[in-house]
């Protein structure tokens, strides 16, 4: 009888559309981990580029990588099949264009296998590409994260507590799809590790106009849809709203920060008389 092959330990799912360039330096940095009991799995989502080439060279490489082609059905979709073709016990979602450090897996591992309460794993972060620099996120809590996401896509988490969610939910049509799942996961209960360590590269690519003159309806859209999709965490968990997603959008955007020019002689005015 042939024996059945060990599962692998770390599932990490690499999503790809039409990000052909990037994804050998991505692959490359998951080759290099110090940590071996990995499986990584890429699901080619409708790619019109070389990315079922490049992906292909790289599975003749190492037996652990693994392709799979399907039709374009966005992040969330292509995200959630990866998982559901996987076997590890640990899921770390990494975009096609970013890169981890080699000691990541080995350092949210022992993590992970030492603390049974803790769900979600995540380290510090550097920019790179079009920007440089540390990703400073706000600390996490549970009201903060309610009131804007401070957790990046590429963390860890356990494959046992994604089952219990409905996984990316394809409703997050403009993105933080990866928020939602944050959210998910925390009302199965357990807590959130932070690794003091930049261990996740990612990259900085330049905005289009259209996104940012889509950016306002798109919050408004996303924060409905959190609520909608988590009405009783939020319901039990008021949170400041200095602290959301909407008060950071205006406070840094133009308008706001023209305004602060032009009312700050008149505070000082005012402040004098």
């Amino acid at each position: 009888m042939k024996e059945k092959p060990q599962s692998s330990k770390v599932s990490i799912i690499v999503p790809c559309y039409n990000l052909a360039k990037y994804l050998p330096e991505c692959l490359d940095s998951i080759l290099r981990q110090t940590y071996s009991n990995f499986e990584c799995i890429i699901i080619n989502d409708g790619s019109t580029d070389e990315t079922e080439t490049v992906a292909s060279d790289y599975t003749q490489k190492d037996s652990r990588i693994k392709l799979f082609s399907i039709d374009n059905g966005g992040l969330a979709n292509a995200r959630n099949t990866g998982i559901h073709l996987s076997d590890g016990d640990y899921i770390l979602p990494l975009d096609a264009d970013d890169k981890i450090d080699e000691r990541y897996l080995e350092e949210a591992v022992r993590v992970l296998d030492e603390n049974p309460n803790i769900q979600i794993v995540y380290c510090r972060a550097n920019y790179f590409g079009k920007r440089s620099g540390e990703w400073k996120l706000h600390p996490y809590s549970l009201e903060y994260i309610l009131a804007s996401n401070c957790i990046f896509c590429s963390s860890f988490y356990r494959r046992s507590t994604y089952d219990k969610t409905l996984g990316y939910n394809p409703n997050m049509k403009y993105g933080y799809e990866d928020w939602d799942l944050w959210l998910s996961i925390l009302e199965q209960g357990g807590d959130v590790y932070r690794i003091d360590k930049v261990l996740f590269y990612y990259r900085q690519r330049r905005r289009s106009m259209n996104t940012r003159i889509l950016e306002s309806d798109r919050i408004q859209y996303t924060r409905k849809q959190l609520y909608l999709n988590h009405k009783k965490l939020y319901s039990e968990n008021f949170f400041n709203p200095e602290l959301s997603i909407e008060y950071r959008h205006y406070a840094h955007s133009l308008e706001y920060k023209i305004g602060e020019i032009i009312l700050k002689p008149l505070r000082k005015l005012y402040s004098i008389l």
